[in-house]
């Protein structure tokens, strides 16, 4: 019989083996790991748009693309920081 996860679990356990593969030294990097001036700007132009109703299609495209980015990276920082805080897993 099988067991029916909900979204977050079923998320974390189809990444936990990407997850498990990392190195100290690879987690304190994606822990670190920020955007360069140039995409946060970006972003920044993007969500000011947003906020006044002001971008085209192919702008939205571009800035949910950003924002799914932005969540999975979240995620991801937050196992390598937990990773890194817990190096024996």
């Amino acid at each position: 019989m099988s067991t029916t996860l909900g979204a977050n679990d079923a998320f974390d356990r189809a990444i936990a083996p990407v997850i498990n593969i990392l190195s100290p030294e690879q987690a304190a990097r994606i822990a670190d790991f920020y955007a360069d001036e140039v995409l946060q700007a970006r972003i920044e132009e993007l969500a000011g748009k947003a906020n006044e109703g002001e971008l085209s299609a192919a702008e939205l495209a571009e800035y949910e693309g950003y924002a799914q980015a932005n969540q999975f990276l979240a995620v991801l920082q937050a196992k390598a920081r937990h990773l890194v805080a817990n190096p024996t897993r």
